[in-house]
C-alpha cells in the first residue's frame, strides 16, 4: 500500500500533524516505539485518578488559535498551576511573588520587597557573572538563591551551580504582586479525563502501530536520485515525519547530543486521601534527591478515596533511556547545527518536536509548529 506520510512518534506533534493530514484526505500511518500513544503527556487511570506518567503537564497558552484547536478534542478544566517550594520544611509560593517575599522576610509591600532584594544584590558586588551561581545571585540576591534556586538547580543539572554556565539562567522572574499563578498565559487547564483521551480523539480514523521502532520497521533505498521509504510489510511512503531524536535518525554519525533524563517513583496510597495538599511541591534543598513530588488527583480536584504520588528524580541521560530536556549549551548547539545541515539534505523527512528539533517546547508551541508544518505541506 502507498502512504503519503509515515509519522514517527504519537506525541502532540505527530498526532496534530496526522490529524491535519487525515482531514485533508492524505493516507498516513503513525508509529510509536512505546506501547501507548500520547508521548510524554500520556495519562493513565489508577483507581479513578488520572496519573501523569511522565511528569506534570499543564496546558497553557496565549495563542487563541491553539486553544481553540485543542478544545476540539477535550473539555479543559480550570486548573491553575500554583506550585509551592519546600525548603527544609519551610513552604514558599512559586513563582517568586509577594507571598514568597512575605514568608521569607516579613515584608508586605512591593517597595519593601524590592529594597530587600536590591540591598542583597548590592552587597554581593557581582558585575560580570562568570557562572550560574553568580548570575542567579545578581538577579535575586542571596536568600532567594540559597533557599529556592541553588539546590533545585544543582539537582536538575547534576552539577553545582558554580560549575554551570551563566547563560542557563538569563532571567529569574520576580513578581511584585500576591499572585501564585505560575503562568502568565490567558488560557490554562488540563483535559477532563486526561490527555490520553484527547490524543485518542485527535487520532480517530488514523492507523496507529504502537510498540514499533522506526529503525526496525523501515528500509530506505535511493533510486533515480530520490530516497524510497518502505516498511517490512511492503508499504511505501512519500515522506517521513520524524519526532524522535535528531542525532539518532542519523545513527549518531557526528556524536551524541546531550539530554537530561528523569526517573519516576509512583505510589498509590490507599489509606491517604490528601498527601501534600497541592498538585506539585518542589523540594529545593539538595539533600533530598528528588526535585518535586506530584499528587495527581489535585489536577482534577479529585475527591477519590486514596491518592497517587510521584517523586521525580533528575538523571544523567545515556543511550537507551528516555531523553527529556535538551542541553542547549554552546557545545551541543554547535553539534546541533551540523545535524541540521544533514537534515536539510534529507528533503523527504520533516523533523519536528522537542527531540526532532532538539529544543524544549511548551505543549502549545509543539502544536503550533505541527500545524505550521502541516499547512506548508
Amino acid at each position: 500500500m502507498k502512504y503519503d506520510y509515515l509519522i514517527v512518534g504519537a506525541g502532540l506533534y505527530g498526532s496534530a500533524f496526522a490529524h491535519e493530514m487525515h482531514k485533508k484526505g492524505r493516507r498516513v500511518l503513525l508509529i510509536d516505539r512505546r506501547r501507548h500513544i500520547a508521548g510524554n503527556i500520556f495519562t493513565e487511570n489508577v483507581e479513578g485518578i488520572q496519573v501523569h506518567r511522565y511528569g506534570a503537564h499543564i496546558f497553557h497558552t496565549s495563542d487563541k488559535k491553539v486553544w481553540d484547536y485543542v478544545n476540539q478534542f477535550a473539555e479543559f478544566n480550570h486548573y491553575i498551576n500554583s506550585p509551592v517550594a519546600n525548603y527544609k520544611g519551610e513552604i514558599y509560593n512559586l513563582p517568586f511573588n509577594m507571598n514568597t517575599f512575605n514568608k521569607m522576610w516579613g515584608v508586605v509591600t512591593p517597595e519593601q520587597a524590592k529594597e530587600k532584594i536590591a540591598a542583597q544584590i548590592a552587597d554581593l558586588h557581582i558585575t560580570d557573572p562568570s557562572n550560574l551561581e553568580e548570575q542567579a545571585l545578581s538577579l535575586v540576591g542571596r536568600d532567594v538563591y540559597e533557599k529556592l534556586v541553588d539546590g533545585y538547580t544543582q539537582k536538575q543539572w547534576g552539577r553545582p551551580c558554580r560549575e554551570l554556565p551563566a547563560f542557563i539562567i538569563r532571567r529569574l522572574p520576580l513578581r511584585f504582586t500576591y499572585d501564585n499563578n505560575y503562568f502568565n498565559d490567558r488560557y490554562q487547564g488540563i483535559p477532563v479525563g486526561g490527555y490520553t483521551i484527547m490524543v485518542e480523539k485527535m487520532l480517530k480514523g488514523i492507523e496507529v502501530k504502537t510498540g514499533t521502532d522506526y529503525r526496525d520497521f523501515v528500509t530506505q533505498q535511493e533510486q533515480d536520485g530520490r530516497v524510497c521509504v518502505s516498511d517490512r510489510l511492503g508499504n511505501t511512503y512519500e515522506k517521513v515525519v520524524y519526532t524522535g531524536m535528531l542525532d539518532e535518525y542519523f545513527d549518531y554519525a557526528l556524536g551524541h547530543l546531550e539530554y537530561r533524563s528523569l526517573k519516576f517513583e509512583t505510589e498509590f496510597l490507599a489509606d491517604c486521601d490528601n498527601y501534600q495538599g497541592n498538585a506539585v511541591v518542589n523540594y529545593t534543598e539538595r539533600e533530598i534527591p528528588y526535585t518535586r513530588m506530584i499528587e495527581h488527583k489535585h489536577f482534577e480536584f479529585g475527591t477519590q478515596k486514596g491518592t497517587v504520588i510521584t517523586r521525580e528524580y533528575p538523571a544523567f541521560w545515556k543511550e537507551g533511556e528516555e531523553p527529556y530536556y535538551p542541553v542547549n549549551d554552546e557545545k551541543n548547539n554547535a553539534l546541533l547545527r551540523k545535524y541540521q545541515e544533514m537534515a536539510e539534505k534529507t528533503p523527504h523527512v520533516i523533523f519536528g518536536g522537542r527531540l526532532g528539533q532538539y529544543r524544549y517546547f511548551d505543549m502549545d508551541k509543539v502544536i503550533a509548529l505541527a500545524l505550521e508544518a502541516a499547512s506548508e505541506e
